[in-house]
């Protein structure tokens, strides 16, 4: 019997899947559980439809992630910070201040853990940022550090 798994089932199919499997298996498990459902025509066109649906929602992801990084190439972000006298900080300044003043001063929500800084910045001066935005796009962003 063709069922279409609607969960994954650890050593039969993952969600999506198109599978053959005993037809008392399908009866009495998967569909009674409801972890799969019969592969009729119109299931199956469902599953179409719905993996149409990913597939375009998958692509407006990378068009907006694309977008933001064009954005942030022409952004700078300015934070403070304590210093002593050879411009070295008091501490340093973290991916946290640097997303918080990113949304302070620009209006652009970004998570602190998709910034890619080993260390933080521990000088005054021009700083450039890597942000991991999707999968495929990786952005920038120019950090200024200034005296407080």
């Amino acid at each position: 019997m063709k069922v279409i798994f609607t969960q994954d089932v650890k050593g039969k199919g993952k969600k999506g899947e198109v599978k053959d499997v005993p037809v008392g298996y399908a009866n009495n498990f998967l569909i009674k559980n409801n972890y799969a459902v019969e592969a009729t025509p119109g299931n199956l066109k469902k599953l179409e439809q719905q993996n149409k649906r990913i597939e375009k929602d998958k692509q407006q992801e990378l068009d907006d992630a694309k977008a933001l990084k064009a954005k942030l190439e022409s952004l700078e972000v300015e934070v403070t910070a304590k210093s002593g006298e050879s411009g070295k900080l008091f501490g340093s300044v973290s991916t946290k201040q640097i997303a918080e003043a990113l949304n302070k001063q620009h209006g652009i929500k970004i998570d602190k853990r998709k910034m890619e800084l080993s260390h933080g910045i521990q000088a005054l001066g021009y700083t450039n940022v890597p942000v991991k935005l999707h999968k495929e796009v990786e952005g920038v962003i120019r950090v200024h550090t200034v005296e407080k």
